[in-house]
C-alpha cells in the first residue's frame, strides 16, 4: 500500500461554509469568537448526501476522500463526546463523518481524516511555539499543551476507533513540540495506516501545499502527497470563487505523480452540503483527462532506459515494460524528440486521445552536430494535436 501513488479527493468543510468566505474567515477578517461560532446555531446541511460525493470522486478517477473533521475554528464534524462544539449540536444533528465512512465503505473508497493541531475554541489549545494561533480563546494565558494533547488523544481514539478502516491520517500545522505518542496511538488503532508529516513527530509521507514550482527532480525521494484546491482563494466553499486553469491542474497532478507522489485536489462543499457546479463541474473535466491516462500516473516505475527528450518539460516513467512521456506542461510542437531508443517502438500512442501516432529513427535536420554539421538520428513521435490539446497535460505511452 505505502508504495502506491493515488488522486484522491480533499474535502474542507465546517461552519465556515455558511458565510462562504474561506475557511479562515475567523481570523483572516478577525471576527469575534462569539460571532463566529453562533453559525453552529444555523448549520444545517439537508442536501447532504454522501454517496453523490463519493461517486464524483469515483468518477474522476480518485482513489481515496480526506475530509477535514476538525480546522483550526476547533468545530468537530463528528460525534465527539470531548466537546458540545460539534455536528450533533447543530440543527442538522447528525454524523456527517459518519455518513461519509458509511458511503465510502459501501462503495469501495478508501477513507482518510484531516485533524487541525491549532484548536481556536478548545480552552487549552494555545501553543505558543507553533502556527496558526491567532485566534486560539487563551492565547496570552495559561499554557497547557499537555492538557490538550490529551483531549487531542481522546478525539483520534475516536476517530479511528469508529468508523471502519482509515487509509491515512493528515495532521495540519506542525506543533513543533515533540511527542511520538500520538503518531504511536494513531497506529496502535490503525494498523498500516500512513501518517503526514505535520503532526507531533516523524511521519510517513511529506505534503507539498500549492507551491508546485519548488519541487525539483523527475522523482521523490520520500512517499510524498501533494495537494491543492480547485480554488485560488480558499480550501473552504467560497461564493465567486477565483478557480485555477484546467491546464494548470492536470499539469500539477501529472508532474506530481510522474514523480511517484500522490495528488489531493480539494472541494469545499457549500452549507447546504452540495458539491456545488462551479466545483463538480471542473472536478469532471480533470476527472474527464486522469481517465484517459489509462492507469498510467499510478504503480510506475522511474525509466531506466537512457532516454532523453529534446524539447519541453518531460518526465519518464516506466510500467509494465512500456515507456511513457510526461509532457506536464504540453508539447512545444506537433512532435518529441527522443535520444537514446533501444529501438524502433512497436507502437506510440497519444494517451490523451486513445489514437496511434506516427514515428520513425531517422535524422532531424534541424538537430546536428556543432563539430561535423551533420544531423543526428533520433526517434522522432509526430502528429501530435498540439492545439487540440492545449488545455490539458500530455503523455506519450511507448511500446517497444
Amino acid at each position: 500500500m505505502k508504495s502506491t501513488n493515488k488522486f484522491g479527493m480533499f474535502i474542507h468543510w465546517g461552519l465556515y461554509s455558511i458565510p462562504a468566505v474561506h475557511e479562515q474567515i475567523l481570523a483572516r477578517y478577525d471576527l469575534p469568537s462569539a460571532e463566529y461560532e453562533k453559525y453552529k446555531d444555523q448549520f444545517n446541511p439537508v442536501e447532504y448526501d454522501p454517496e453523490e460525493w463519493v461517486l464524483l470522486a469515483k468518477r474522476a478517477g480518485m482513489e481515496y476522500i480526506c475530509i477535514t473533521t476538525k480546522h483550526h475554528d476547533g468545530f468537530c464534524m463528528w460525534d465527539t463526546k470531548q466537546t458540545d462544539y460539534n455536528i450533533m449540536n447543530t440543527p442538522y444533528g447528525k454524523d456527517v463523518i459518519r455518513m461519509l465512512a458509511d458511503a465510502c465503505h459501501k462503495h469501495g473508497m478508501l477513507l482518510s481524516f484531516y485533524y487541525s493541531n491549532p484548536d481556536w475554541h478548545h480552552p487549552k489549545g494555545y501553543n505558543p511555539i507553533s502556527t496558526h494561533q491567532w485566534k486560539s480563546v487563551n492565547i496570552g494565558g495559561e499554557v497547557d499543551t499537555e492538557g490538550y494533547r490529551e483531549f487531542v488523544k481522546a478525539q483520534v481514539r475516536e476517530l479511528l476507533t469508529n468508523y471502519g478502516p482509515i487509509y491515512t491520517f493528515f495532521w495540519d500545522i506542525p506543533s513543533k513540540l515533540y511527542d511520538p505518542s500520538l503518531n504511536e496511538l494513531v497506529r496502535e488503532l490503525q494498523p498500516g495506516i500512513i501518517i503526514n508529516d505535520r503532526g507531533w513527530s516523524e511521519g510517513d509521507f511529506a505534503t507539498p501545499e500549492r507551491e508546485l514550482d519548488k519541487i525539483e527532480g523527475a522523482r521523490f525521494s520520500k512517499l510524498t502527497e501533494a495537494c491543492n484546491s480547485l480554488g485560488e482563494q480558499s480550501w473552504g466553499y467560497r461564493s465567486g470563487e477565483d478557480f485555477y486553469s484546467i491546464r494548470y491542474l492536470t499539469s500539477a497532478i501529472d508532474r506530481i505523480m510522474a514523480m511517484g507522489g500522490s495528488y489531493l485536489l480539494n472541494v469545499g462543499p457549500d452549507s447546504l452540503g452540495r458539491i456545488t457546479s462551479d466545483y463538480s463541474t471542473r472536478l469532471e473535466r480533470i476527472g474527464d483527462w486522469y481517465n484517459r491516462m489509462k492507469g498510467a500516473l499510478v504503480c510506475h516505475e522511474r525509466e531506466e532506459l537512457p532516454l532523453r527528450v529534446l524539447h519541453g518539460d518531460c518526465i519518464l516513467t516506466r510500467k509494465e515494460g512500456k515507456t511513457y512521456l510526461h509532457f506536464y506542461n504540453g508539447t512545444i510542437s506537433s512532435a518529441a524528440l527522443v535520444e537514446g531508443a533501444p529501438s524502433l517502438p512497436k507502437s506510440v500512442t497519444l494517451l490523451n486521445t486513445g489514437e496511434a501516432l506516427p514515428f520513425a529513427i531517422e535524422k532531424t535536420p534541424d538537430e546536428f552536430s556543432m563539430e561535423t554539421g551533420i544531423a543526428v538520428t533520433l526517434l522522432r513521435i509526430h502528429g501530435i494535436p498540439i492545439d487540440e490539446l492545449s488545455a490539458e497535460a500530455v503523455v506519450i505511452e511507448i511500446e517497444w
